[in-house]
């Protein structure tokens, strides 16, 4: 329609403000963009969309500046490009059934429902068409997809359906829950050589009382069980995770079993929330809140924890020879690339070539591990 992306965060005349309500921080940066976009242009149209606005539309529309409130979400007709990206994401579901105690997305996401295939490969094979060898398929609960869909399918078959696309090199997986990683879905990532060696796989808890007051539909053993049975299959498959911290009643003997499990399944890289009350849950009533000041304490010691872990799990792959995707320039070190390799191993190459976009073909060898 002829508008241009504002480049270098220079005032826009028009900006459009996706927000987020996953924690409290969420609300408060949603609102603070919203701010900050009507004080670099007082004149300019302001449009806030996304999942803050499914629940506190009253309390938006006070906040002076906002033009239009978009509350409806849809699938979008079709994403062609990503600007500064060479991973391009690709969302086929949306919705969660699953009504975590902790979690205030089906509330503002509603019910599981999927993308048509047709449209995904659409999406798919015009993304590729635009230079992207890399796709990632995203969800609110990925493994759900086709479930609803007639006749119904299944993530594998969406899958299969994108490995048939000339140029498309890697598939990626963004995040998926226990009990929707199958038998089959491993298979098809042990023998295949486009799907990334790479799963995400939310734990949350360690310890199976708070797993069952999270209502997570899975037990410790189910978990380790579940990561052993992957590795067997995927030697050198990575495994990241996420963990609330502080949920309510944790004691200290529940957060060592959540420790332990993390030392156990030696993830690449663990991404620590601090439990944060969400109105309309069944935790925000819950009795025994912890303190911030022990939430704080606790997270910075699960960081070492998760720090040594991503040190040990890249360690096991120094001198061996894999496929980087080149994804751009180190900020901080212009003479340097980075990119990662299908198991999510960040790696930095130095080269005065242009090497964006690129497949290289490297031996790894000790930049800067832990974490990177």
């Amino acid at each position: 329609m002829g508008f241009k992306e504002s480049q270098d965060s220079r005032p826009a005349d028009i900006y459009l403000i996706n927000t987020c309500t996953v924690t409290h921080k969420a609300d408060r940066d949603s609102r603070h963009f919203i701010l900050k976009a009507h004080q670099q242009n007082p004149k300019a149209k302001i449009i806030v969309t996304g999942c803050l606005v499914e629940k506190d539309v009253i309390s938006l529309s006070k906040i002076k500046g906002i033009d239009f409130i978009v509350s409806k979400r849809f699938f979008p007709e079709g994403i062609s490009n990503f600007c500064a990206h060479t991973r391009a994401f690709l969302k086929i579901q949306d919705g969660c059934d699953n009504f975590c105690s902790y979690c205030k997305v089906p509330l503002v996401r509603g019910s599981s429902r999927s993308r048509p295939l047709e449209a995904i490969i659409k999406e798919a094979g015009q993304l590729v068409k635009n230079g992207f060898k890399e796709i990632v398929l995203t969800g609110i609960c990925l493994g759900a997809y086709g479930g609803d869909l007639n006749p119904k399918i299944n993530l594998v078959d969406a899958i299969e359906a994108l490995k048939q696309i000339d140029g498309l090199l890697r598939i990626r997986l963004s995040s998926i829950e226990a009990g929707d990683v199958s038998d089959e879905l491993v298979n098809k990532m042990a023998n295949s050589q486009k799907l990334c060696a790479h799963l995400h796989i939310p734990i949350q808890s360690g310890d199976d009382k708070i797993l069952r007051q999270m209502h997570r539909s899975y037990t410790r053993a189910d978990y380790i069980n579940l990561v052993k049975t992957i590795k067997n299959k995927i030697p050198q498959i990575a495994i990241t995770t996420d963990v609330l911290v502080g949920f309510p009643g944790e004691s200290e003997e529940n957060f060592q079993n959540t420790v332990k499990l993390i030392e156990e399944i030696m993830p690449l890289r663990v991404h620590i929330f601090p439990y944060s009350p969400r109105k309309g849950t069944v935790a925000n009533s819950f009795q025994n809140q912890t303190s911030y000041g022990i939430i704080k304490k606790r997270i910075l010691r699960l960081k070492d924890v998760a720090k040594n872990c991503a040190f040990l799990f890249q360690k096991k792959f120094l001198n061996k020879k894999m496929n980087v995707l080149i994804e751009g320039k180190v900020k901080e070190n212009p003479d340097f690339w980075q990119g990662y390799t299908d198991n999510y191993i960040k790696v930095r190459l130095k080269s005065s070539r242009n090497l964006k976009n690129q497949f290289i073909h490297l031996r790894l060898e000790p930049f800067h591990l832990g974490g990177e």
